[in-house]
């Protein structure tokens, strides 16, 4: 990344994440994307990238067409739960070079309610539950237990960490505190998972404005280091890409991990100089694997962490201080703008009962359907 051109956040915007029984996923990205370019001042945009997967044909325009804001580029990009990350990496990558001074990112989704479905899988994944569902999750799941020393009460206690972070999170679905007990009285879906243990797809948007500077940052402004997007490998039997169609091999790197050792590399950071962390926690398991796949702890080192509270507010390294999707819940095009909307906020120290102390540094981290992952990482 050249030092003579960076890329500032300059306003965010966020509709909670819920249900909104009336209001259309157009309604919902206004209000996402009226408050951004308020808080940047209301700027000339040149360009908007919209994350979305099931928003339908020109959702970013409709929403721009409801603000009477159109004629320049509007692109609708999709990359599952990533899609906000994908619109954020290919925004970031027109500023640096300099196409644009000043553009819009947003994420928009209204999720039909039950287990998500995607067209990328075939039918007959779907119909063997080894899609993007709790079925997958428990596969996964159950070697992450095995391979790391993790037991059901584990997984419970992130669950009890999200919660009690998104209680203090306005923007969340659910904000009741919950007990170890009561997660794993929850009722069982899919042996390890209980309910408890797993997001709600919902609905709600977020927006990010970003501007280019030259030359440094100013102390006051929250910079986009990096923002990464990397597809998976081929040929891991347990890979989301490809659910039970490959082989048992930790040798194959998943793309978590590619993501985020391209991110520490653009960044000139490592994991240890992060400060606060938002992470897929589709399901309570996938948390714990993306501390293994982030290089934030090396595998097994999950209970130990989560023993000695370095992972809670208060802790060394907060994870998931806005309460996670497990409190927030998952609209897909807004999933990733949500987090980085919440380390800005972190960044600038705004975040009010959940603000982690000190906070310079920031990591948000999705995976789309297994076959994307993103890591963005931000500073100020």
């Amino acid at each position: 990344m050249s030092t003579a051109s960076r890329v500032v956040v300059a306003g965010v915007g966020i509709h909670p994440f819920g249900r909104f029984d009336g209001v259309s996923v157009t309604q919902l990205g206004v209000r996402a994307v009226r408050d951004a370019l308020q808080e940047a001042g209301d700027p000339p945009f040149q360009a908007a990238f919209c994350g979305t997967a099931y928003s339908g044909v020109a959702a970013g325009h409709k929403v721009l067409g409801a603000l009477a804001r159109t004629g320049m580029p509007i692109v609708d990009i999709e990359a599952g739960c990533a899609s906000g990350a994908a619109a954020l990496q290919l925004a970031a990558g027109a500023l640096r070079a300099g196409q644009y001074d000043c553009v819009l990112v947003f994420g928009i989704e209204k999720m039909p309610k039950g287990i998500i479905r995607s067209s990328f899988f075939e039918p007959w994944r779907e119909q063997a539950g080894l899609a993007a569902t709790p079925s997958y999750f428990a596969l996964r799941a159950q070697r992450l237990m095995r391979e790391s020393g993790l037991t059901k009460e584990h997984l419970a206690q992130v669950c009890v960490k999200n919660r009690a972070h998104g209680e203090h999170n306005p923007n969340a679905m659910f904000r009741k505190p919950v007990t170890v007990e009561q997660v794993l009285a929850s009722r069982v879906v899919c042996e390890p998972l209980h309910l408890w243990m797993l997001c709600s797809p919902n609905e709600g948007a977020a927006a990010v404005v970003l501007r280019r500077v030259d030359g440094p940052a100013s102390r006051d402004q929250v910079e986009l280091r990096t923002a990464v997007l990397r597809s998976h490998l081929p040929g891991s039997v347990l890979g989301e890409a490809t659910p039970m169609a490959g082989i048992d091999d930790a040798d194959i790197t998943p793309p978590s991990a590619l993501a985020a050792q391209q991110a520490y590399a653009e960044a000139g950071i490592g994991p240890e100089d992060v400060h606060v962390v938002e992470c897929q926690d589709t399901d309570a398991a996938r948390e714990l694997l993306a501390w293994e796949e982030l290089g934030l702890c090396a595998r097994g080192e999950q209970p130990a962490r989560l023993a000695d509270g370095t992972a809670a507010l208060g802790g060394r390294q907060p994870v998931n201080p806005s309460g996670g999707l497990l409190s927030k819940g998952e609209p897909l095009g807004a999933s990733a703008l949500g987090q980085v909307v919440e380390l800005v906020h972190q960044l600038r120290g705004t975040a009010g009962p959940r603000q982690v102390d000190g906070a310079r540094v920031g990591l948000a981290h999705t995976v789309g359907r297994g076959a994307n992952a993103s890591v963005t990482i931000l500073s100020r």
